[in-house]
Protein backbone atom coordinates (compact mmCIF):
# COMPACT_ATOMS: atom_id res chain seq x y z
CA UNK A 1 0.00 0.00 0.00
CA UNK A 2 1.85 3.31 -1.01
CA UNK A 3 2.17 6.08 1.73
CA UNK A 4 4.69 8.81 2.27
CA UNK A 5 5.16 10.31 5.42
CA UNK A 6 3.73 13.89 6.98
CA UNK A 7 4.58 14.87 10.61
CA UNK A 8 5.28 11.11 11.09
CA UNK A 9 1.79 9.95 10.05
CA UNK A 10 1.38 7.96 6.94
CA UNK A 11 -0.53 9.10 4.22
CA UNK A 12 -2.01 7.07 1.96
CA UNK A 13 -2.26 7.68 -1.77
CA UNK A 14 -2.47 6.20 -5.45
CA UNK A 15 -2.04 6.91 -9.32
CA UNK A 16 -3.90 5.26 -11.87
CA UNK A 17 -3.40 5.12 -15.27
CA UNK A 18 -1.41 7.31 -17.72
CA UNK A 19 -0.77 10.56 -19.20
CA UNK A 20 -1.05 14.42 -17.62
CA UNK A 21 -0.77 14.39 -13.72
CA UNK A 22 -4.47 14.90 -11.93
CA UNK A 23 -4.31 15.02 -8.64
CA UNK A 24 -8.33 14.35 -7.45
CA UNK A 25 -8.90 15.91 -3.47
CA UNK A 26 -11.66 14.38 -1.68
CA UNK A 27 -14.33 16.63 0.77
CA UNK A 28 -15.32 16.61 4.29
CA UNK A 29 -15.45 13.25 6.11
CA UNK A 30 -14.91 11.48 2.63
CA UNK A 31 -11.47 9.50 1.26
CA UNK A 32 -10.53 9.30 -2.07
CA UNK A 33 -13.01 6.31 -2.29
CA UNK A 34 -15.46 8.81 -3.23
CA UNK A 35 -14.08 8.61 -6.50
CA UNK A 36 -15.13 5.24 -6.96
CA UNK A 37 -17.63 5.88 -9.74
CA UNK A 38 -15.64 8.10 -11.81
CA UNK A 39 -11.85 7.00 -11.38
CA UNK A 40 -12.06 4.73 -14.32
CA UNK A 41 -13.34 7.54 -16.84
CA UNK A 42 -10.42 10.09 -15.66
CA UNK A 43 -7.82 7.17 -15.57
CA UNK A 44 -8.67 6.64 -19.40
CA UNK A 45 -7.47 10.66 -20.27
CA UNK A 46 -4.70 11.00 -17.28
CA UNK A 47 -2.43 9.69 -14.43
CA UNK A 48 -4.94 10.50 -12.04
CA UNK A 49 -3.64 10.39 -8.19
CA UNK A 50 -5.37 10.34 -5.17
CA UNK A 51 -4.71 11.15 -1.90
CA UNK A 52 -6.08 10.66 1.67
CA UNK A 53 -5.96 13.18 4.08
CA UNK A 54 -4.83 12.47 7.53
CA UNK A 55 -6.99 10.81 9.86
CA UNK A 56 -9.06 9.76 6.91
CA UNK A 57 -9.63 6.56 4.54
CA UNK A 58 -6.08 4.35 4.81
CA UNK A 59 -4.02 7.18 6.21
CA UNK A 60 -3.14 6.77 9.73
CA UNK A 61 -5.51 7.90 12.42
CA UNK A 62 -5.16 11.20 14.37
CA UNK A 63 -6.86 12.48 17.87
CA UNK A 64 -7.57 15.46 16.54
CA UNK A 65 -8.29 17.51 12.67
CA UNK A 66 -5.99 20.53 12.42
CA UNK A 67 -8.62 23.48 13.26
CA UNK A 68 -7.30 25.08 10.18
CA UNK A 69 -8.11 22.11 8.19
CA UNK A 70 -7.88 23.35 5.03
CA UNK A 71 -5.12 24.94 4.62
CA UNK A 72 -3.09 22.08 6.87
CA UNK A 73 -4.41 19.70 4.02
CA UNK A 74 -3.17 21.72 1.30
CA UNK A 75 0.29 21.20 2.61
CA UNK A 76 -0.12 17.49 3.29
CA UNK A 77 -0.72 17.78 -0.94
CA UNK A 78 2.20 20.03 -1.58
CA UNK A 79 4.44 17.11 0.56
CA UNK A 80 3.13 14.64 -1.79
CA UNK A 81 3.74 16.58 -4.94
CA UNK A 82 7.31 16.60 -4.23
CA UNK A 83 7.52 13.13 -3.12
CA UNK A 84 6.41 11.56 -6.27
CA UNK A 85 8.99 14.89 -8.07
CA UNK A 86 6.18 16.46 -9.97
CA UNK A 87 7.07 19.74 -11.76
CA UNK A 88 3.41 20.54 -12.99
CA UNK A 89 -0.03 19.12 -11.70
CA UNK A 90 -3.46 19.48 -12.65
CA UNK A 91 -5.67 19.45 -9.14
CA UNK A 92 -9.43 18.94 -8.93
CA UNK A 93 -10.90 19.51 -5.35
CA UNK A 94 -14.72 18.78 -4.70
CA UNK A 95 -16.02 20.09 -1.46
CA UNK A 96 -13.81 20.50 0.84
CA UNK A 97 -10.90 19.37 -0.98
CA UNK A 98 -11.80 22.88 -3.35
CA UNK A 99 -10.68 24.82 -0.38
CA UNK A 100 -7.50 22.43 0.10
CA UNK A 101 -7.11 22.64 -3.82
CA UNK A 102 -7.42 26.69 -3.50
CA UNK A 103 -5.25 26.71 -0.56
CA UNK A 104 -2.70 24.86 -2.80
CA UNK A 105 -2.62 27.12 -5.88
CA UNK A 106 -2.49 30.34 -3.50
CA UNK A 107 0.86 28.87 -1.46
CA UNK A 108 2.48 26.95 -3.97
CA UNK A 109 1.68 28.07 -7.62
CA UNK A 110 4.81 27.00 -9.17
CA UNK A 111 3.71 23.32 -9.39
CA UNK A 112 0.04 24.16 -10.33
CA UNK A 113 -1.02 23.86 -14.27
CA UNK A 114 -4.53 24.68 -13.64
CA UNK A 115 -7.48 23.92 -10.69
CA UNK A 116 -11.03 22.78 -10.49
CA UNK A 117 -12.56 23.98 -7.42
CA UNK A 118 -16.03 22.19 -7.21
CA UNK A 119 -18.62 22.93 -5.07
CA UNK A 120 -17.64 24.73 -1.87
CA UNK A 121 -19.09 27.96 0.03
CA UNK A 122 -16.85 30.47 -0.67
CA UNK A 123 -14.29 32.32 1.68
CA UNK A 124 -15.79 31.83 4.91
CA UNK A 125 -17.85 29.22 6.23
CA UNK A 126 -21.13 29.32 6.03
CA UNK A 127 -23.56 30.21 9.26
CA UNK A 128 -26.83 28.37 7.97
CA UNK A 129 -24.27 25.38 7.57
CA UNK A 130 -22.76 25.41 10.61
CA UNK A 131 -25.13 26.22 12.55
CA UNK A 132 -27.21 22.95 11.99
CA UNK A 133 -24.09 20.56 11.17
CA UNK A 134 -24.56 18.95 14.41
CA UNK A 135 -27.79 18.06 14.68
CA UNK A 136 -27.29 16.99 10.74
CA UNK A 137 -24.44 14.92 11.26
CA UNK A 138 -26.40 12.87 14.07
CA UNK A 139 -29.44 12.54 11.90
CA UNK A 140 -27.32 11.66 8.95
CA UNK A 141 -25.46 8.79 11.04
CA UNK A 142 -28.97 7.00 11.66
CA UNK A 143 -29.45 6.87 7.84
CA UNK A 144 -28.60 3.61 5.65
CA UNK A 145 -27.23 5.09 2.72
CA UNK A 146 -24.91 7.88 4.31
CA UNK A 147 -23.47 5.23 6.91
CA UNK A 148 -22.72 2.55 4.26
CA UNK A 149 -21.07 5.65 2.29
CA UNK A 150 -19.07 6.91 5.48
CA UNK A 151 -18.34 2.82 6.02
CA UNK A 152 -16.99 2.26 2.81
CA UNK A 153 -14.91 5.33 2.89
CA UNK A 154 -13.14 5.10 6.27
CA UNK A 155 -14.12 1.76 7.61
CA UNK A 156 -15.77 0.17 10.99
CA UNK A 157 -14.30 3.62 12.89
CA UNK A 158 -16.15 6.13 10.48
CA UNK A 159 -18.18 7.79 13.02
CA UNK A 160 -15.19 9.24 14.59
CA UNK A 161 -14.39 10.55 11.46
CA UNK A 162 -17.48 12.46 11.09
CA UNK A 163 -17.61 13.55 14.46
CA UNK A 164 -13.91 14.98 14.34
CA UNK A 165 -14.33 16.74 11.25
CA UNK A 166 -18.11 18.06 12.98
CA UNK A 167 -15.66 19.57 15.99
CA UNK A 168 -13.36 21.00 12.85
CA UNK A 169 -15.82 23.09 11.38
CA UNK A 170 -17.23 24.62 14.84
CA UNK A 171 -14.01 25.23 15.83
CA UNK A 172 -12.62 27.23 12.68
CA UNK A 173 -15.90 28.93 11.86
CA UNK A 174 -15.42 30.25 15.72
CA UNK A 175 -12.04 31.50 14.46
CA UNK A 176 -13.94 34.10 12.19
CA UNK A 177 -11.05 33.69 9.65
CA UNK A 178 -10.99 33.12 5.82
CA UNK A 179 -10.49 29.42 4.62
CA UNK A 180 -7.52 31.00 2.83
CA UNK A 181 -4.49 32.33 4.28
CA UNK A 182 -3.75 34.71 0.94
CA UNK A 183 -6.08 36.52 -0.49
CA UNK A 184 -8.07 35.02 -3.63
CA UNK A 185 -7.26 38.37 -5.50
CA UNK A 186 -4.00 36.80 -5.44
CA UNK A 187 -4.67 33.54 -6.99
CA UNK A 188 -2.73 33.39 -10.53
CA UNK A 189 -2.96 29.71 -11.93
CA UNK A 190 -5.84 29.44 -14.29
CA UNK A 191 -8.64 28.07 -12.21
CA UNK A 192 -12.29 27.12 -12.81
CA UNK A 193 -14.96 27.25 -10.41
CA UNK A 194 -17.93 24.97 -10.32
CA UNK A 195 -21.07 23.49 -8.57
CA UNK A 196 -24.66 22.96 -9.02
CA UNK A 197 -27.50 25.85 -8.85
CA UNK A 198 -29.20 23.06 -6.79
CA UNK A 199 -26.68 22.20 -3.96
CA UNK A 200 -28.24 21.12 -0.76
CA UNK A 201 -25.38 22.57 1.71
CA UNK A 202 -24.15 25.91 -0.42
CA UNK A 203 -26.75 28.43 -0.53
CA UNK A 204 -26.45 30.93 -3.35
CA UNK A 205 -23.53 29.52 -5.36
CA UNK A 206 -23.99 31.83 -8.16
CA UNK A 207 -23.95 34.84 -5.59
CA UNK A 208 -20.57 33.48 -3.76
CA UNK A 209 -19.19 32.69 -6.98
CA UNK A 210 -19.49 35.84 -8.67
CA UNK A 211 -18.03 38.06 -5.53
CA UNK A 212 -14.96 35.69 -5.89
CA UNK A 213 -14.84 36.83 -10.03
CA UNK A 214 -14.56 40.19 -8.36
CA UNK A 215 -11.94 40.01 -6.55
CA UNK A 216 -10.46 38.20 -9.21
CA UNK A 217 -11.53 37.88 -13.11
CA UNK A 218 -8.73 35.06 -13.66
CA UNK A 219 -11.40 33.14 -12.08
CA UNK A 220 -14.05 31.17 -14.65
CA UNK A 221 -17.31 29.61 -13.58
CA UNK A 222 -19.49 26.85 -14.20
CA UNK A 223 -22.86 26.04 -12.81
CA UNK A 224 -24.60 23.01 -13.22
CA UNK A 225 -28.80 23.72 -13.39
CA UNK A 226 -28.98 20.22 -12.48
CA UNK A 227 -27.05 18.29 -10.05
CA UNK A 228 -26.88 18.12 -6.12
CA UNK A 229 -23.58 18.44 -4.03
CA UNK A 230 -20.79 18.21 -5.28
CA UNK A 231 -21.13 18.58 -8.88
CA UNK A 232 -18.43 16.63 -9.96
CA UNK A 233 -20.63 13.48 -8.75
CA UNK A 234 -23.92 14.26 -9.43
CA UNK A 235 -23.05 15.62 -13.55
CA UNK A 236 -19.90 13.39 -13.61
CA UNK A 237 -20.15 13.00 -17.48
CA UNK A 238 -20.08 16.13 -18.06
CA UNK A 239 -18.43 17.37 -15.55
CA UNK A 240 -15.34 14.96 -17.44
CA UNK A 241 -15.37 17.03 -19.88
CA UNK A 242 -15.26 20.47 -18.57
CA UNK A 243 -12.13 18.87 -17.09
CA UNK A 244 -10.20 17.73 -20.22
CA UNK A 245 -11.26 21.14 -21.81
CA UNK A 246 -9.53 22.93 -18.88
CA UNK A 247 -6.36 21.20 -18.88
CA UNK A 248 -5.93 20.89 -22.39
CA UNK A 249 -6.47 24.30 -23.02
CA UNK A 250 -3.78 25.19 -20.43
Amino acid sequence: MPNFKFENKKVYYKTTGQGEPLMLLHGNTMSSKMFGTVIKKYAKNFKVILVDFPGHGMSDRVEKFETDFWYYNSEVTYALIQELELEKVSVVGTSGGALVALNLGLEHPECIKCLIADSFEGEFPLTSYVETIEKDREADKKKLLAKVIWWYCHGSDWGKVVDLDTLVNIEFYKTCKSFFHKCISELNVPTLITGSKKDEYCDQLDKIYSDLKKKNEMLDIYLFEKGSHPAMISNKNEFLEIVKQKINHN
